[in-house]
């Protein structure tokens, strides 16, 4: 797997760090061997707590499905540690989907829970992405979604050619926004 490891806020690439990057998360492309590249960025905060101090995300591209996770820990070892174990986890879970589609199967889904925060202070744009929308059915945009560990996820369904939001919801069940264009009038 062809890694490009990068750093922020005063974090230093050593020799050491890449070794031990490379062995904990270079290692996972034994359980998916379709995992050909991936990106680690690992970041100092000024978090009073030190079990948050150094934040490390990943980012693992399987054929163009993505497998993301991000961690904290007091040390930039222990956090690319949790990172190596969530990644884990969640090519499991794709794994087992994957084998549960083969099979024709209903795919358990699994709920979390959501918590608004509230916060009366003016909000503001700080950080903008942008990615490319492919076409994909339902199912596999919630599997997305699930891998990268995120509450929602942006696709054009494959079969409408519209775009479409698909969200967990607290019942840990999933909703789908369908977007009818509409007139500014």
């Amino acid at each position: 797997m062809n890694l490009q490891i990068t750093a922020k806020n005063n974090v230093e690439v050593t020799d050491a760090v890449q070794i031990y990057v490379e062995k904990k998360i270079g290692k996972l492309d034994r359980y998916l061997p379709a995992i050909k590249e991936g990106k680690v960025e690992s970041s100092h905060e000024g978090s009073k707590l030190p079990d948050q101090r150094f934040t490390v995300q990943a980012t693992l591209d399987s054929k163009g499905v993505l497998i993301r996770a991000q961690e904290k820990g007091s040390d930039i070892r222990v956090a690319i540690d949790r990172v190596a174990d969530v990644l884990s986890k969640r090519i499991e879970r794709y794994k087992g989907k994957l084998y549960d589609k083969g099979r024709g199967t209903s795919l358990a889904r699994q709920g979390a829970s959501i918590e608004a925060e509230q916060i009366d202070v003016p909000r503001k744009v700080v950080k903008s992405k942008q990615f490319l929308v492919k076409p994909m059915p339902v199912d596999e945009a919630i599997n997305q979604m699930e891998l990268l560990g995120h509450d929602f996820f942006l696709f054009i369904d494959s079969d409408t050619e519209r775009l479409n939001l698909v969200y967990r919801r607290k019942n840990g069940d999933y909703g789908l926004i369908k977007v009818e264009l509409g007139s500014s009038d």
